[in-house]
């Protein structure tokens, strides 16, 4: 592992605590709905040379439009084209990843209201999402893959599942887990539905002690910072994971007033927050509290 030589034992206990809290984690045992050449009824992600589009209401959440720009690097990352990103239907073109959550995203809610997709087994679910190859969803529009989540992370999921179906490990950068090039993504036709965790609340404790995690973190990013959270925000992010709980080195960072403002942005991606922990260890909660107050709508995200 070229950027984790000291830190290679905390990224395996992340791993092993992942796959322990959450049997969807890793998409263990799930169905593969991509393929590498069509079949009758599949969506064409990209192949010789050209690529669908990507569409997400830049109205949707943060974490949404952010998990679609990382899906569109992962395309990249696998087929060496790069889709674009459309923002308003009038752009999609005639073949689209069409991605939104239910009550945030008009198109997504015309696709319910017109019945061409089904959110039933999902709408008003924990951190559910629907993957359905949908043909002809809009005027002018010739086939769609659709991604739509029943909450913030129910949608953020979905995007990061088709990223690991096509080839992009969620540990593509801690671990430096290679990327297989194809030349065609397809997925199945039918729909794919994943509900609500069997664990409710799962994810992690950031142990800063000195010197494997800390050190490492001082060489690569000079300090606990933004830089850092959003790397460990995205891979538990990928692995569907919810929880993050931070060492009081880490805490006392993110509560800082310039390196919390931005650290509780990458917040609004997703992931739940607690410093329970720092709070004990540090011995003075009230002001940790009082200084986190100011980012409470990004660092307890619902």
């Amino acid at each position: 592992m070229r950027r984790l030589p000291v830190f290679a034992g905390f990224v395996t206990f992340v791993f092993l605590c992942l796959i322990a809290l959450s049997s969807a984690g890793l998409g263990i045992g799930q169905e593969h709905y991509v393929e590498g050449v069509a079949t009758a009824g599949s969506f064409c992600i990209a192949d010789h040379g050209r690529s669908a589009s990507l569409y997400v209401d830049p109205n949707d959440y943060l974490g949404v439009v952010r998990a679609t720009g990382d899906l569109q690097s992962d395309i990249a990352r696998v087929t060496s084209i790069h889709p674009a990103i459309a923002r308003d239907q009038t752009s999609i073109g005639s073949r689209a990843i069409i991605i939104g959550t239910i009550g945030k995203s008009p198109l997504i809610d015309l696709l319910i209201r017109t019945g061409k997709i089904n959110t039933a087994y999902i709408v008003g679910k924990w951190e559910s999402f629907l993957i359905q190859v949908v043909p002809k969803p809009f005027p002018g529009v010739a086939n769609a893959l659709v991604i739509a989540g029943s909450d913030k992370r129910g949608t953020i999921f979905g995007v990061y599942d088709v990223s690991e179906q096509i080839g992009v490990s969620p540990w593509y950068w801690w671990a430096d887990v290679p990327v297989q090039h194809r030349d065609g993504l397809y997925v199945k036709a039918g729909e794919y539905v994943q509900g609500p965790p069997a664990v409710k609340y799962r994810g992690i404790f950031l142990n800063d002690e000195a010197p494997s995690l800390t050190g490492w973190v001082n060489e690569k990013f000079g300090t606990y910072n933004h830089q850092l959270y959003e790397k460990v925000f995205e891979l538990l992010l990928r692995l569907k994971a919810n929880y993050l709980s931070n060492g009081h080195i880490a805490s006392r960072a993110y509560a800082s007033c310039a390196t919390g403002m931005e650290a509780a942005r990458y917040g609004a991606l997703g992931l739940l927050r607690e410093l329970r922990h720092s709070t004990r260890v540090l011995g003075r909660g009230h002001r940790t509290q009082q200084k986190l107050r100011k980012h409470r709508h990004l660092g307890h995200a619902r």
